[in-house]
């Protein structure tokens, strides 16, 4: 039994959850796997000895977990994903196991504080932006959820890369987040799989006289295995995370070394081992163009022979194969799988292409996440002939069949057939992983609800014709544990004080704080947590970035990857405005204002670094000018990561969404920012529709065009100059930017972000929404001076945003899509 009551646990339980086994445990871990003793050890060795404790107690959960899925022979969900970005483990685990309170308490006693300990965990960068981060979270839930679910992808070396902030710009350094190890992961060196690129493919008859294809002359390298537990929410599930590493077929040429040719001895190793180092290689040129794609035939074709080696230990035809795996493909970077699981199938288990096809149509399913067609990824031909010659002959067979069944459905229809080629023949001739993915899913879904809309009306239209009720709509949904019980302890702990803890599991319980919005005693609690949360991010700023931000000011914030398309310009042409109204009228009535940007731009995206350098420059002029004082701050928080955003989302105030509408999926961000009691300002686009459905439109703040209206303005002939100058404040901003007001030295500095809005179309209508924006803003200001009603509005969106939780989002998928169903490991 459990030494824990009330705790979940195993009969056979080995390791106890109370203080007296976790300070046990602590000392010999420090002693026998650490090295130290308590007079040596420093912050990072007790990091190293509590992740060591807390690992060996998922660990028997986690074989636990796996045996009861191969002794049940259940059906796996499998996602396959470029990306997975954790975040840091080591407290998500003690919350998750329930015992943090006790952690924190005998670390205590032996004189280490959990706080610093934590601090000293890398960030797992293992992805990017809110699609990897969505993955996470699916992980965190379907292990909660008790569904039988593996994660698989890339085990990245470096990750994308750390961001650092020198003279305003962006600066990329390498990401080495395994410089001092990973506690949690396992390496299984005995899983080891073969991944070939280039050769080329043979075609021969075999004893029936069946044309067959084999693929020869290939360069080989190894896909190595480590896996990482995934621990549900108050359960005995620990799920497992699969990520695969590049390994070497050799080590080194042994001929070259004995010649005292050492770079060459070593060439084929470091070249094999490049497909793991890095999360998404530049591809604004060809050779990071070809890693990419190489990255993602890798981590596919290793994580099917995995899938299909385990589905051999039960079954010995690939007949029930749809039956016992279920594969989501994120996004489309591993849509390459459906043309690798037919090559398994067909070419080296000799099945009839129509059974191919058919288990393969109904294993995989495909979630969407961009609506804008330049986002689609494609390939080029003779590029996927180079490196995947006989994928090429398998998606032109597949293409070829798919056009001849459009051609019975719309006979003499050219323009329709061309619409839905997999191969796009529009110049030089490219393949369409996203219609790939489509012809060779049972479903396809959306991330929101005007997204899934959108997809089925614009780019998708001739699919949801030709596939009737194929695709589907899952709202996107972020995981409560990490984003409230762990990343905002004190709103966790309130709410828990007053409804329970079962909302922690149970989302939707949050409706139960309804009432609780017209309790004073509970707004002025609430407004406490917020701000203790607001003086906590202040130091923050101060430690991070010398800013010295007003604690009581309104933090406005925007925080994700930058794109034009998200709008980081819009925020910022408000900040100039505002900037210039304190200006022009020091003595103005006017809320102060934190203005919080955080986030990256991809190395190549030459507009969106320019922004973060302009952010900076805008920053140094207002944060200097003696006229604004603590009216107006701005903050560009380099390397923005998942543990940055667990320390800044609870003392939001305001939530920027403001991408142009038709443009963003879904976000997620939104969504964390909402649930952490910050209010949303924000267009129609992505799930911000259905947030402000359940906050209710008294509770979020929208502005600008709808989608419709903007593929109306686009289609009628959008003027941005007519805006220019018909708006003297829009003027007078874009003037300063333009002229060199904040970049004296080189007045040109910004003349392309001009450029850009008047001269090249202004492609996302910043200036069409600009009017719109700031009027918004001076609402948001009005409403922010009635602390009593703001704060009733921020108690309202956490109360409503039940739906919003990743475990509904995972339910839908279960049984909409996957067919999976809960099992509970073996006590």
């Amino acid at each position: 039994m459990s030494k824990n009551p009330g705790k979940p646990f195993l009969a056979h339980e080995k390791i106890g959850l109370d203080a007296a086994s976790i300070k046990q445990s602590l000392l010999e871990r420090l002693t026998y796997s650490v090295g130290k003793d308590t007079i040596t050890a420093t912050d990072r060795d007790w990091f190293f000895t509590a992740a060591f404790v807390a690992r060996d107690r998922l660990i028997d959960r986690w074989m636990e977990t796996m045996r009861s899925y191969y002794i049940n022979d259940v059906k796996r969900v499998y996602y396959f994903s470029m990306e997975f970005l954790m975040g840091r483990t080591l407290m998500n685990s003690l919350l998750n196991l329930g015992f943090e309170q006790e952690y924190r308490k005998v670390l205590g006693e032996i004189g280490v504080d959990l706080e610093t300990v934590r601090e000293m965990e890398y960030d797992a960068a293992l992805g990017n932006g809110g699609l990897g981060r969505l993955a996470a979270c699916f992980l965190d839930s379907m292990a909660t959820l008790n569904l039988p679910g593996y994660g698989y992808g890339i085990r990245y070396e470096y990750g994308m890369f750390s961001q650092r902030i020198e003279d305003g710009r962006q600066v990329e350094h390498p990401d080495n987040w395994l410089r001092y190890g990973n506690p949690w992961e396992f390496p299984r060196p005995e899983v080891l799989y073969q991944v070939k690129f280039h050769g080329r493919v043979v075609q021969y008859a075999d004893e029936h006289g069946v044309e067959r294809h084999h693929w020869v002359d290939s360069d080989d390298v190894m896909a190595m295995a480590y896996d990482s537990p995934i621990p549900g929410y108050a359960t005995n599930t620990v799920n497992n995370m699969r990520l695969w590493s590049a390994k070497a077929t050799r080590d080194f040429e042994l001929r070259y070394f004995n010649e005292g040719n050492y770079i060459k001895a070593v060439e084929a190793k470091n070249e094999s081992e490049n497909l793991s180092k890095v999360l998404y290689p530049n591809d604004t040129t060809t050779m990071g163009r070809e890693l990419r794609l190489k990255q993602q035939y890798f981590f596919v074709c290793a994580s099917l022979q995995d899938v299909l080696n385990r589905h051999a230990k039960h079954h010995d035809n690939f007949d029930s194969l749809p039956d016992k795996v279920a594969i989501q493909l994120n996004d489309t970077h591993p849509s390459i799988a459906i043309a690798e699981l037919m090559r398994v199938l067909v070419d080296m288990h000799h099945l009839e292409w129509e059974k191919a096809w058919d288990i393969t149509t109904r294993t995989f399913a495909y979630t969407n996440h961009t609506l804008m067609p330049e986002a689609l990824e494609t390939w080029p031909v003779a590029m996927f002939e180079d490196i995947l010659p006989r994928h090429l002959q398998i998606i032109y067979e597949i293409n070829y069949r798919f056009l001849k069944d459009v051609m019975h459905r719309y006979p003499g229809d050219g323009d329709m057939l061309r619409r839905m080629s997999i191969i796009d023949e529009t110049g030089a001739r490219r393949i369409r992983m996203a219609y790939l993915a489509i012809v060779g899913s049972h479903k396809v879904n959306g991330v929101a609800q005007i997204h899934t809309d959108l997809m089925k009306q614009t780019i998708f239209a001739d699919f949801d014709r030709f596939y009737p009720g194929k695709i589907v709509n899952m709202t996107n949904g972020i995981t409560p544990r990490r984003w409230l019980n762990q990343a905002n302890p004190r709103l966790s702990g309130l709410i828990t004080s007053r409804i329970g803890a079962g909302w922690i599991k149970d989302l939707s319980q949050l409706k139960r704080l309804i009432p609780l919005a017209d309790d004073a005693s509970f707004r002025k609690e609430f407004a406490a947590v917020k701000s203790a949360n607001k003086a906590r991010l202040v130091a923050l700023l101060k430690q991070k970035c010398n800013i010295d931000a007003n604690p009581d000011s309104l933090f406005d914030l925007q925080i994700k990857r930058i794109h034009e398309y998200k709008r980081q310009l819009l925020n910022l042409l408000h900040v100039v405005t505002q900037y210039n109204r304190i200006r022009h009228n020091p003595a103005a009535d006017c809320v102060p204002r934190t203005v919080l940007f955080g986030g990256k731009a991809a190395p190549g995206y030459a507009i969106a670094k320019l922004i973060i350098k302009l952010i900076n420059d805008v920053a140094d002029v207002v944060n200097n000018d003696p006229h604004v004082a603590n009216r107006l701050k701005v903050v560009f928080l380099p390397n923005y990561d998942v543990s940055t955003a667990e320390n800044i989302i609870p003392a939001a105030d305001l939530s920027e969404q403001i991408s142009t509408a038709g443009t963003e999926a879904s976000g997620t961000g939104n969504m964390k920012l909402a649930l952490n009691g910050a209010l949303t300002i924000g267009t129609l686009d992505g799930a911000n529709i259905e947030i402000r459905d359940e906050v209710g439109e008294d509770n979020i703040f929208i502005f600008g065009l709808t989608a419709e209206e903007v593929t109306r303005m686009k289609a009628s002939g959008y003027q941005p100059w007519d805006y220019y100058h018909a708006n003297e404040e829009l003027r007078e901003a874009l003037d300063m930017i333009g002229s060199g007001f904040f970049s004296p030295g080189e007045p040109d500095r910004f003349k392309p972000i001009v450029d850009a809005l008047l001269l090249h179309g202004d492609d996302y209508l910043l200036l069409a929404d600009y009017a719109s924006y700031i009027a918004c803003q001076k609402e948001v200001e009005t409403a922010y001076k009635d602390q009593e009603q703001w704060v009733k509005k921020a108690i309202l969106n956490v109360a409503n945003m039940g739906k919003f939780s990743s475990d509904r989002t995972i339910m839908q998928y279960a049984e909409q899509i996957w067919e999976a169903k809960p099992v509970m490991p073996t006590a």
